[in-house]
């Protein structure tokens, strides 16, 4: 959305922008995401939600919607989020990304997401001095 539009929006009543907004967001997606759909009554928080996202995500310069997209499927499936991850299968489908595409995406969230518990636990267990050892006496930490 273009700096002329939001300012256009923003003139408005807060009530009147978000719907407005949630429109726009609807044209997007395909479908307005639950949490939106939970701030209507807020619109105030609601419309600076809207904005920021597009500022960051929608104005993308640098990746198509598809990336986008894929990238919002590994974050959402590495932080174990199921409705924002289903959310954005169903928009990458719309996008006409495949099936393999997505477990592909899914896969390397997994494994960054294994990767970090076993630094995260491991990088612990060497401050707390737990190093372990094997048979012959070295420490593997």
């Amino acid at each position: 959305m273009d700096l002329a539009k939001i300012e256009k929006i923003l003139k408005k009543e807060p009530d009147e922008a978000a719907e407005e907004l949630l429109k726009e967001v609807e044209k997007v997606y395909g479908e307005v995401p639950y949490i939106l759909n939970f701030m209507r009554n807020s619109p105030e928080l609601l419309v600076s939600r809207i904005i920021y996202e597009d500022a960051i995500v929608r104005e993308s310069k640098r990746f198509d919607a598809k990336t986008i997209e894929l990238i919002s499927i590994g974050v959402a499936a590495a932080l174990r989020c199921e409705h924002c991850l289903k959310l954005h299968i169903r928009v990458a489908r719309r996008l006409g990304v495949t099936k393999e595409e997505i477990f592909e995406t899914i896969l390397i969230a997994g494994s960054l997401s294994n990767a970090a518990v076993l630094a995260e636990g491991t990088r612990a267990m060497d401050a707390e001095k737990l190093g372990l050892k094997d048979e012959i006496g070295r420490a593997h930490v």
